[in-house]
């Protein structure tokens, strides 16, 4: 690394997208994700698919409660 770095040509902001989105990782703990992993075969779909249906079902259980 070296010691100095000359950033006077650097424009700000030049990647910088307000659109952009990020995905945030989502860790399980080991027996949640071995349980959805096997559903998921069981069911024939991809564990995205599974947890979003999972968590949409729940938000429209909280939404109906409030």
């Amino acid at each position: 690394m070296k010691k100095e770095y000359d950033l006077s040509k650097g424009v700000r902001g030049k990647f910088y997208r307000p659109d952009a989105q990020m995905n945030l990782p989502v860790y399980l703990d080991p027996d949640v994700e071995t349980f959805i992993h096997k559903y998921a075969q069981k069911k024939k779909v991809d564990v995205q698919t599974l947890v979003n249906g999972w968590l949409r079902n729940n938000i429209a259980v909280i939404k109906s409660v409030s």
